[in-house]
């Protein structure tokens, strides 16, 4: 019988903890079959439904697996794209966070540099686009003669966006004695080939689970004229009048218009697009996902790497031009066993390609008639309220942890010659401290961060003021994590 709680798995007290205080109360369907086999050892192929808890299948047995006395880095997790990378990232950071992994995100449209300076330093965990990985790799600046496991997440897209090629140099750049995990929603053939040749006896995972996520989520449709689908989109959401809701568009051009009818109406709103500067669109989703604003017009460059809770309303503006996506964005929604609900507009041009996207469902998704003028002015009045009202803030997945870890900033770093063995010492020959209570450490140019857990920041910050570190007075200060 699968196990039913994680107590039941040979995780260390750092991980448990960290899984409890992160909401994880009970494994998985995926994660009951992964983590026992990567505990194992055992290279593994997983196919699994969006939304059932995949990264946390692979990053908790990885994170119990890693060793944190070893400098170099031991997993790599390759994904397609920058903003899957970044959330995955997060999520690790998150759960091996009392354990003290440190783990680095590399990618495109972020400086080199910094992510070589961060390489140099201690790194369990690194997570990638494929392009930027190579870079790394050629220059030398990141070492991956300790990779003992790899994670290849959405394998399918990579192949889609023309990455095979590429993931396979990644891969022979690798040591051929590790633990391999790919991660798929269809196992086409070139992805068939690639297990076969690149791993040893992989375990399938296939899970079908008896609530799919379709069957947890409220889908509806509209036809509509393309001229009429501002107008439609408006009346949807005043009947609707959700508390959190995604809008997908196909373009960026799509996404500036929606955006712009909605922000003149004062509707608490952002975009999110390709076009769009990094710093950007990763302060937009921070923000989304904090409850910042109600309504998010993106392209399908969110539909992948935004992990929100509690979306209640996902809206197909334009028909995706993939199946899949359509699977991808209506999983914004329903997500570990909640339910939701996904509105699409669909046009006469559009005809041949919702069949296409039933036939992939497997089942008939209702034509409703549009909001009559009448039931669009009953709502009225409650949507004019709620518009009037601050959108009720999130707590981030990790408040929990933060709320007994402090993070500290030193006004020195390595162009002072300062080194986590400087911080510890200090730290460590504080009254009431030990070297468990200390964090995850980031030494840069001339600052360095350092956590300290356990309730004993305060405790920190205060000795630090009178006591040199690396024989002088710094200056210390708490800062938000």
């Amino acid at each position: 019988m699968a196990d039913t709680s994680f107590n039941n798995y040979p995780l260390s007290p750092a991980l448990l903890k960290a899984i409890t205080l992160l909401g994880y109360h009970q494994p998985t369907r995926v994660q009951q079959e992964v983590i026992p086999l990567i505990l194992a050892q055992k290279d593994v192929v997983i196919k699994s439904q969006t939304g059932s808890g995949k990264t946390a299948a692979y990053a908790i047995p990885v994170c119990e697996c890693v060793d944190w006395e070893q400098n170099k880095p031991q997993a790599l997790i390759i994904a397609p794209t920058r903003e899957l990378a970044i959330q995955i990232k997060d999520d690790v950071f998150q759960i091996g966070r009392f354990k003290r992994i440190k783990v680095a995100a590399v990618h495109g449209k972020s400086s080199f540099y910094h992510q070589e300076r961060e390489l140099k330093q201690k790194t369990h965990m690194v997570i990638g686009t494929p392009g930027r990985l190579i870079d790394h790799i050629e220059k030398g600046t990141l070492d991956t003669s300790n990779i003992r496991y790899l994670v290849i997440d959405e394998a399918d897209e990579l192949l889609k966006m023309g990455f095979l090629e590429q993931t396979a140099t990644i891969i022979h750049a690798l040591p051929e004695r590790r633990v391999t995990v790919l991660l798929s929603a269809t196992m086409p053939a070139d992805i068939l080939s690639l297990c076969m040749s690149e791993m040893k006896d992989p375990i399938r995972v296939d899970i079908h689970e008896e609530s799919q996520v379709t069957d947890r989520i409220i889908q509806e449709r509209y036809a509509v004229i393309p001229q009429g689908k501002i107008k439609l989109l408006k009346e949807v959401i005043i009947v609707e009048n959700p508390d959190s809701c995604m809008i997908f568009c196909n373009t960026r051009h799509q996404v500036d218009e929606v955006y712009a009818e909605l922000k003149a109406l004062n509707y608490s709103c952002a975009k999110l697009h390709g076009g769009m500067e990094q710093g950007h669109r990763l302060s937009v989703m921070k923000d989304y996902k904090q409850g910042f604003f109600r309504y998010l017009i993106a392209t399908d460059v969110a539909a992948r790497g935004i992990d929100v809770d509690d979306i209640s309303l996902v809206i197909n503006y334009d028909l995706p031009e993939e199946d899949e996506n359509y699977v991808h964005r209506i999983g914004r929604t329903g997500r570990l066993d909640k339910y939701g609900k996904a509105i699409t507009f669909v046009t006469d041009e559009d005809e041949r390609r919702w069949l296409e996207i039933d036939s992939y469902l497997g089942k008939a998704v209702p034509l409703k008639e549009r909001p009559s003028k009448e039931c669009v002015r009953e709502a009225e009045a409650e949507f004019s309220a709620k518009l009037l009202l601050v959108p009720e803030s999130k707590s981030g997945k990790g408040e929990s942890l933060n709320a007994e870890i402090v993070k500290l900033h030193i006004n020195a770093g390595k162009k002072s010659k300062m080194r986590p063995v400087d911080i510890v010492g200090t730290i460590s020959n504080i009254p009431g401290m030990s070297a468990s209570d200390i964090g995850i450490i980031s030494i840069q140019d001339v600052s360095a961060y350092v956590e300290i857990l356990n309730n004993k920041g305060d405790l920190v910050l205060e000795t630090l003021q009178s006591t040199p570190i690396k024989g002088k007075l710094r200056r210390v200060r708490k800062v938000r994590h």
